[in-house]
């Protein structure tokens, strides 16, 4: 049997719209439709009303290398941020779309492994016009990156760190680690432990502030250091529940645990199930950050404003952007106890 032939009919291409061709429709000029394409206030509203009609009948969308082009900007935020997988990360990032979703941004991200990655990010950023301003999460500069930065002339606004030479929107993690420990303590604890991420990291030293929180507060009511209840591991969970293994087994284990995240205060949760420690009535665990995570387990843990931090840098940059305020400018966001039922007295 003969193969019966396919007959391909072949479309013409309709040619795209062009601002020409809404400039005719509406009757008047190119430079008049580019004009209220870019909300010039030259426009009389009659016009106005003339060339968004024949823009919406004729469905004209702007070529946005041309308006960009047209206005002298990329209409693109950038965003420098380590362990992007982490979920106070993406907390602080849906604060910052959040804000973008109501402007003409485009949000660009790039993501930290290592300080040389970091360093090379700071450099090429700031010495090439490839975005209007810039957000970085959780990477202090030092004075010469700061300087990159400021010389550019690049708005920038630091979250969860801080320079004097550049704003920033950062938390009180001292006073926050003061915070989780003084709680457990009015519980009636005395045998309260720490475990946290490395503290000796080329990032944020967050979790090294935390840990000064918590030796102070322990300080403060004369409680002697135990350095049997410091474990210090990986970030992720499963670092966390080993340790809290090797914690809980002790001779002598913690009735309370800090934990300097809630990622990391998940893994406690995990490690005393599998070992049938109950919590509260047996062990205590705060976590800090108030991920989304921790309401379903319903964790006692510090709230540091994660998603206001990611909103309250970008209106901050924002502000940058259009002149109405000019650094060095510092906003801390508010910390929070949230007490939950993963903390109890001790038995």
């Amino acid at each position: 049997m003969e193969p019966v032939p396919i007959t391909v009919t072949k479309m013409k291409d309709t040619p795209p719209t062009t601002i020409r061709d809404v400039a005719r429709k509406a009757k008047v000029g190119v430079g008049t439709v580019s004009r209220v394409l870019n909300d010039n206030p030259s426009v009389s509203e009659k016009t106005r009303e003339k060339v968004l009609t024949a823009i919406e009948e004729l469905d004209y969308t702007p070529n946005p290398i041309a308006r960009q082009l047209s206005v002298g900007r990329t209409l693109t935020i950038g965003i420098i941020l380590p362990y992007l997988t982490l979920p106070s990360y993406i907390e602080r990032l849906r604060g910052v779309q959040h804000v973008l979703a109501s402007s003409e941004y485009d949000l660009v991200i790039f993501c930290v492994d290592d300080p040389a990655q970091k360093n090379a990010y700071f450099q090429d950023l700031s010495r090439k016009s490839r975005v209007d301003g810039m957000l970085i999460v959780s990477l202090p500069p030092d004075d010469f990156q700061a300087d990159y930065f400021t010389r550019s002339g690049i708005p920038t606004v630091l979250i969860d760190s801080d320079h004097s030479k550049l704003c920033c929107v950062v938390a009180d993690d001292i006073e926050g680690g003061r915070m989780a420990t003084r709680y457990l303590i009015e519980l009636g604890h005395r045998k309260i432990a720490y475990l946290t991420d490395y503290l000796e990291t080329p990032f944020h030293p967050a979790m090294s502030y935390r840990y000064q929180g918590y030796r102070s507060a322990l300080e403060e009511v004369e409680i002697p250091y135990n350095p049997d209840y410091f474990m210090q591991g990986e970030r992720d969970r499963e670092s966390a529940r080993a340790l809290a293994k090797k914690l809980l087994s002790l001779d002598d284990p913690p009735s309370a645990v800090f934990a300097a995240s809630d990622a990391r205060a998940l893994g406690i949760l995990e490690a005393a199930q599998e070992m049938k420690i109950k919590v509260p009535s047996e062990l205590s665990v705060i976590g800090y950050d108030a991920i989304r995570e921790s309401a379903y387990y319903n964790l006692t843990t510090i709230d540091q404003s994660l998603f206001d931090s990611g909103v309250m840098g970008t209106q901050m940059l924002f502000d940058l952007l259009t002149n109405r305020a000019q650094p060095p400018c510092k906003k801390h966001v508010p910390l929070k106890l949230l007490a939950r039922s993963t903390t109890a007295p001790p038995p």
